[in-house]
């Protein structure tokens, strides 16, 4: 967090020192988080519970933003769940099908257009 200090006003330079001012004193009354983690582990471990059972195991094995850019990797490097059977097909042309995502085709956004309903054109097994 960069602040300019070279464009505040000598009444917003004062706002910003009282400020960091309150914040510094609301941190130095918190006790450290080591001696928390201890203290909620102590509770957990008397009511018979975990930390990873209670709150999931990636809970404090390292910073959240690391687990962000784990999470959004794993959904980058998932594989497609496979091809999907169409679900409608064209009866001006059985080619012309559609599994029904993404952006409905041409000959079936006219048909609907046209008065027709999306239902008339399922694939009947």
């Amino acid at each position: 967090m960069a602040i300019d200090l070279q464009n505040l006003s000598a009444k917003e330079l004062s706002e910003l020192i009282a400020l960091a001012n309150k914040r510094k004193k609301t941190l130095s009354k918190r006790k450290p988080a080591a001696t928390v983690r201890r203290q909620v582990e102590k509770v957990a471990r008397a009511g018979g519970y975990t930390i990873a059972e209670l709150y999931g195991a990636e809970i404090g094995s390292g910073s959240a933003t690391r687990k962000r850019a784990a999470t959004k990797k794993s959904a980058a490097t998932r594989k497609s769940a496979g091809k999907v059977p169409p679900k409608y097909r064209n009866p001006a042309n059985p080619s012309e099908t559609w599994t029904g995502r993404g952006k409905q085709p041409r000959w079936l956004a006219a048909e609907v257009a046209n008065g027709k309903k999306v239902e008339d054109f399922l694939i009947q097994d």
